[in-house]
């Protein structure tokens, strides 16, 4: 996983794709962060360093493959929206888009966040996609 001003730089990419060589994998996968981090400053590279760092491991290790992409929002649905999620929540942040789908393939409302929200169980935050993009993401706060 790429992390802007940790692991972006091209003498630690050279380490990484020398060690991937010497290992000879089938595969090497190249991720950054997609989900909101730990950490507020954490961010994944620009675009020009991800294609840089692709074309340097493709050089030496048979198949790169990237994991940079949105999963999407095909979450389970048991029919009990609040436990849906919840439980989705608490592993796995949501953005607003997809609650609103869930919610409303549920015949529900967003007064079901509000009122988990209000109730300690949910908290909202506002974050950096993978490429800057500002968004709302719902995620469990207990």
């Amino acid at each position: 996983m790429l992390i802007r001003g940790l692991n972006d730089n091209d003498d630690c990419m050279k380490e990484v794709a020398g060690f991937l060589h010497a290992l000879q994998p089938c595969q090497a996968y190249l991720s950054i962060p997609t989900r909101p981090p730990t950490l507020r400053h954490v961010r994944g590279p620009d675009e020009a360093v991800l294609n840089r760092t692709y074309q340097l491991l493709a050089g030496k290790v048979e198949q790169v493959e990237y994991l940079i992409g949105y999963e999407g929002d095909a979450f389970a649905f048991t029919g009990d929206i609040e436990k849906d999620i919840l439980s989705i929540t608490a592993v796995h942040p949501m953005r607003e888009e997809a609650v609103r789908t869930m919610l409303s393939l549920a015949g529900s409302s967003w007064e079901v966040v509000d009122r988990l929200m209000a109730q300690g169980d949910l908290a909202e935050t506002i974050s950096a996609g993978p490429y800057h993009l500002w968004e709302a993401l719902i995620f469990a706060s207990a």
